[in-house]
């Protein structure tokens, strides 16, 4: 039996989202199981603890299922000696786009290569992480590597793995329902159950 398979029959008999990825919602069953049902009165995902003004700021704009699984990550990091903060989460459509022209009708250089509504982004599902020492952010670090293997730990996707523009940054968490599709597909319908108002997750 593989882990994956372990973790999704653990996942099965929990109640929990089955993806056979052990994200904070899984541990916090686990723990709820077997240690005690509430911490401090909150269910286990809620309560980690948060992380520094500015991570909270951009982890607020965040998908609820997404939020912990940030502050976990920056948690992580912390315990392994790399401070992190989250310096990116949810964009605007019309954002996405001023970021687009970037490099291409306006000055600067190029920083992404998608659209609005082309982006994990738009949907409050992808939020990015910047290194820091002391109160300097360093753009490039061999600490992304050891962060991005964080928060594969976590189950999230980590851009550092893409095949076409690598964004060490960059993580996201793929919804179940688009385990097996392509990034485009998934993208394509997230932004159908956006226009309908549907759930994401």
């Amino acid at each position: 039996m593989r882990i994956e398979e372990m973790i999704a029959a653990v996942q099965k008999k929990l109640g929990v989202q089955v993806d056979g990825r052990a994200g904070t919602e899984t541990w916090g069953a686990i723990y709820a199981a077997i240690v005690k049902p509430k911490v401090e009165g909150l269910p286990p995902g809620e309560a980690i603890a948060p992380a520094d003004p500015r991570s909270e700021k951009n982890i607020a704009t965040l998908l609820a299922e997404v939020q912990p699984l940030a502050r976990a990550l920056v948690q992580k990091a912390a315990l392994s000696g790399i401070r992190i903060k989250v310096i990116s989460g949810l964009r605007t459509y019309a954002e996405q786009d001023a970021l687009y022209a970037q490099g291409r009708t306006q000055p600067g250089p190029i920083v992404t290569s998608a659209r609005g509504g082309y982006s994990n982004h738009n949907f409050g599902i992808a939020f990015d992480v910047g290194v820091f020492e002391g109160n300097q952010y360093l753009g490039e670090s061999p600490k992304y590597k050891a962060v991005g293997v964080l928060g594969m730990d976590l189950g999230l996707e980590w851009g550092g793995n893409w095949k076409t523009i690598v964004d060490q940054p960059h993580f996201q968490l793929r919804p179940a329902w688009a385990q097996d599709l392509t990034e485009r597909a998934m993208l394509a319908e997230l932004r159908t159950r956006t226009a309908n108002g549907a759930p994401v997750f």
